[in-house]
């Protein structure tokens, strides 16, 4: 019977750590694809979507009919959202793993990329009359953005030193919000000044759907040219048996291995998956909470996400440098301790400059725990991995599952008790079990050593890797 094959997974050959051109155009996937979360997830979507929705049946509460069952429209979105992030936590880690063992990992990212882009030019098509189809074009563009973001990450280890991932982490998420805000200025003006330009207010609004799509796949092209050509597998390397198929489950399943015996990696991902059940739940519903609860007018929503985008830029670096003095785990401490006040606050706010005031503080902190995850978790991973990838896809499986409860918790307690507010307070105890698991890694070195980190592929090691030894962190 023939043996599973041993052969290692296909490493990046030869690639430069931090090479301006390359860390550059690797940054511009942020500047490209966070117009998606910002235009699509933030602002104008949802309120497109409460609007089209409140048109529907606003004798029976607002709900809709989805595939035989009425549900709240403001929930639908919700669970709409949770349902792309569980397909997305189910499918990634065996893609990654094919990714990384085929050698095709930019190749992966192209392809969720337009699905994502395509997709999210579809919504141009977005009417009470294609309610139905649309949500399924909705879940289809969060999966292509979702699904892009694990290989995108995967690159950070492989274009720079370690000792940069705070800074180029942040200046990716910097890039982002600013590429995003300038989309969104642009959307804006097409929908405020619509009259002007001769055109109705659904089909401005819709347009700006159109122009987002048209934005991430173009700008894309940057770090598609930047990046490093997919290596593949060397041409007089024998042929895996079971196709890449198999292999990529056999790559997945060593990676899980290791996963089991490097406990820092096991308790960051715990601590990660707890609090950002509340970040992503806050940002992912905050403009349908101002929009139902706070009853703002959709300008000042609008608005108020660009400020939200322009503070998170101060935060990315504010909290790089923090991390700089204090260590990665004590400058997340830091943040999701703000996020809990933010929840209590978030229960109490009214319209106006308290709101406005909270948003300030919900903008620094969002740009410093996304920005620091990331490169803290790029900390722990064993250093110079082939399988990058893979790694990076369990801490996307740990972000997208941590969605899906956020979102549908927010979804359900709110649908029960009738109010968004009970449903932000609830959130907190999220972030307390975050900061406690947090805890867990204070004074430790985050990356274990070599000793206690085995190898998971046998053979020599890849040709990227470099000749110094794994490095301790500081926490």
């Amino acid at each position: 019977m023939a043996q599973p094959s041993t052969l290692p997974p296909a490493a990046p050959l030869g690639i430069e750590k931090d090479n301006k051109r390359i860390t550059t155009g690797w940054t511009f996937y942020d500047w490209a694809n966070s117009v998606y979360p910002l235009v699509i997830t933030s602002s104008i979507f949802p309120i497109y979507w409460g609007a089209v929705t409140a048109d529907i049946n606003p004798a029976e509460g607002n709900t809709v009919d989805f595939l035989g069952f009425q549900v709240p429209g403001s929930s639908l979105l919700t669970y709409a959202i949770s349902f792309s992030f569980l397909l997305i936590a189910l499918v990634s880690p065996f893609l990654t793993s094919l990714a990384d063992f085929s050698g095709r990992k930019k190749l992966f990212l192209q392809i969720f990329c337009y699905i994502g882009a395509i997709s999210c030019a579809g919504l141009f098509f977005f009417t009470k009359d294609t309610l139905t189809l649309s949500t399924f074009v909705f879940i289809a563009a969060t999966v292509g953005f979702s699904g892009s973001i694990v290989f995108y990450n995967s690159y950070l280890p492989d274009i720079s030193s370690e000792e940069k991932f705070d800074s180029l982490s942040a200046q990716g998420f910097s890039m982002g919000y600013v590429g995003s805000v300038i989309l969104l200025i642009i959307c804006l003006l097409l929908v405020t000044f619509n009259k002007e330009l001769g055109i109705e207010k659904g089909f401005a609004t819709r347009l700006s759907f159109l122009l987002t799509g048209f934005w991430w796949a173009g700008f894309a092209q940057i770090p598609f040219f930047t990046l490093p050509p997919d290596a593949g597998r060397a041409a007089d390397a024998p042929a895996a048996e079971g196709g890449w198929v198999l292999n990529g489950f056999r790559e997945l399943g060593k990676v899980w291995d290791q996963l089991s015996q490097l406990p820092n990696l096991k308790k960051f991902l715990l601590a990660y998956f707890t609090y950002n059940m509340g970040v992503q739940t806050v940002m992912y519903v905050a403009t349908i909470f101002g929009d139902k609860e706070l009853h703002l007018e959709s300008t000042a929503l609008i608005v108020t996400i660009l400020l939200l985008q322009v503070v998170a830029i101060l935060g990315a670096y504010l909290f790089a440098k923090l991390s700089e003095r204090i260590g990665n785990t004590r400058a997340l401490s830091w943040s999701v301790a703000i996020w809990g006040l933010i929840c209590v606050a978030g229960y109490f706010v009214q319209a106006g400059w308290s709101f406005y005031a909270l948003a300030s503080v919900i903008g620094l902190t969002m740009g410093g725990i996304q920005s620091l995850s990331r490169s803290t978790y790029s900390k722990i991973i064993p250093e110079n991995t082939p399988n990058s990838a893979a790694f990076f896809s369990f801490f996307d499986v740990t972000e997208k599952l941590s969605i899906v409860i956020g979102t549908a918790v927010f979804g359900i307690i709110a649908q029960i008790t009738g109010s968004m507010r009970n449903s932000i307070l609830s959130l907190i105890v999220f972030f307390i079990l975050g900061f406690i698991f947090l805890l867990t890694l204070r004074g430790k070195k985050l990356r274990e050593d070599s000793a206690t980190a085995p190898a998971v592929f046998p053979g020599p090691p890849p040709a990227s890797a470099v000749a110094s030894t794994p490095s301790g962190v500081k926490s």
